[in-house]
């Protein structure tokens, strides 16, 4: 485990751009993504608002020799095979996405032996598409009484389906495209944990890298919660605010005494992870990468809530903390070392509470001092992407140097700091990055400032 690894791609994708600059310049300039939903009709809902991923053509992202298979992709695959371009791109990585040319050639030489390039993403529950499934329905009904008929959807509801329909919606298939069109042959895994997907997945790379498994590795998370069936489901379960309808920007308020609910976002962000001496050696050739930042420390754990079930949060943040605390440690600092903290800050009360809990735990009366982002409040909750967009914001900061704008807290938790303009010239050594998926899971990451 003694490998260092650093951040060398960013592949950020959601409501606020697509790729680190225009994602970049939004949250430095306190531009919200958040505004009425346009995909479909939100009439019928008491939350109408959200932030989408502005329109975007899939085969301006994937080769030529691969676009046939773009008619299979749901819009959570290609969010993470637009994040995976734009994160190789970014890396400075020769692959067969990023240098066809060469490929039809036989002139293509790779950055990496495939072999040691692994791919390890975060995946959502994803649904299937109501048109698709309206026909095949239909064709169930039962003769007697008008009503589905399982039966009757077995022999002939499914037939009205495409024979590779399943291959739309399967979660693995989120790695599956990015593995072939970048040709990854190591270590390969998806991971479904809800909102801490993309840190699990950033975690699983981190632990490839530093065992020798492989030298880089795709990591992060992407998510679309923007279709009727999800968004019903986040209303069933009350995750979204229903009083933001008439101002969207300000509808999501992590941290603050007023905040309301959260809303939904789509994205995520795909990163590159690389062992330093692999990036130290890939300069002093024609390649030019830079390192945003050090990894340095991973944990995860598992909220346990005896008397809700997953259902709501622990009030203490106990599980919470374990994860901080871990990474603290693989990291070798305490919490008097951390910098710049991005949270999870969905703006749901009862979760803000318990990581407000957690927090002052943590840093006692100093969280007052630190920023706490609120990126939520600029892109919603991405799920299963939501903690590979943080990431790549974040270490973005950290090479920048500059912590991006808090909005939406006028009225902040006890202990916290109010809202503030973008920050340049500050010192960041250190930053925390965590993620609370809304099943329990746990996972927390710490960055350290690059250095040579």
């Amino acid at each position: 485990m003694s490998r260092r690894v650093v951040i060398s791609g960013l592949g950020p994708v959601s409501g606020v751009g697509i790729g680190i600059d225009p994602t970049w310049a939004a949250v430095c300039a306190g531009q919200s993504a958040i505004d009425r939903v346009h995909r479909f009709d939100v009439s019928g809902f008491d939350c109408q608002i959200a932030a989408e991923v502005e329109p975007f053509k899939i085969n301006q992202f994937v080769p030529k020799w691969y676009r046939k298979a773009t008619k299979v992709m749901a819009r959570d695959i290609e969010l993470a095979v637009i994040g995976a371009d734009l994160a190789a791109r970014d890396a400075k990585i020769r692959t067969k996405g990023t240098d066809p040319e060469s490929v039809k050639d036989n002139d293509f030489c790779p950055s990496y032996d495939p072999a040691r390039v692994g791919c390890h993403i975060g995946a959502g529950l994803i649904a299937a598409d109501l048109d698709e499934l309206t026909g095949a329905l239909v064709e169930s009904r039962s003769d007697r009484n008008d009503t589905f008929d399982m039966h009757k959807w077995g022999r002939e509801g499914m037939q009205h389906l495409t024979p590779l329909w399943l291959l739309k919606y399967l979660p693995n298939m989120l790695a599956c495209h990015v593995t072939i069109i970048h040709d990854t042959e190591g270590p390969s895994n998806t991971i479904t944990c809800g909102e801490a997907s993309s840190g699990l997945s950033i975690g699983e790379s981190l632990r490839v890298i530093q065992r020798g498994n492989a030298d880089i590795c795709f990591c992060g998370g992407m998510e679309s919660k923007l279709n009727p069936i999800t968004f019903l489901r986040q209303h069933l379960i009350g995750r979204l605010t229903t009083t933001g309808n008439d101002d969207p920007s300000a509808s999501v308020r992590p941290f603050d005494q007023q905040a309301s609910g959260g809303v939904v976002g789509e994205g995520g962000g795909i990163v590159i992870l690389e062992a330093m001496e692999t990036v130290s050696s890939r300069k002093q050739q024609t390649e030019a990468p830079q390192a945003y930042a050090e990894v340095v420390g991973f944990g995860a754990s598992q909220t346990v809530n005896r008397d809700q079930g997953v259902l709501d949060p622990d009030r203490s943040g106990g599980g919470i903390l374990v994860a901080i605390r871990s990474a603290l440690r693989e990291a070798a600092i305490g919490p008097e070392a951390i910098d710049l903290v991005a949270p999870f800050g969905s703006g749901l009360p009862l979760w803000d509470q318990s990581e407000a809990a957690a927090l002052r735990q943590l840093f006692g009366s100093r969280l007052g001092q630190i920023p706490v982002t609120s990126l939520k409040a600029f892109v919603g909750n991405c799920g299963a992407g939501a903690g590979g967009l943080e990431l790549a914001i974040i270490a973005k900061a950290m090479a920048e140097q500059t912590v991006p704008q808090i909005v939406n807290r006028d009225n902040p938790l006890e202990g916290f700091a109010h809202r503030s303009d973008t920050t340049t010239g500050t010192d960041i050594q250190f930053a925390l990055i965590y993620s609370c998926g809304l099943g329990g899971q746990n996972t927390a990451l710490v960055l350290k400032k690059f250095e040579t």
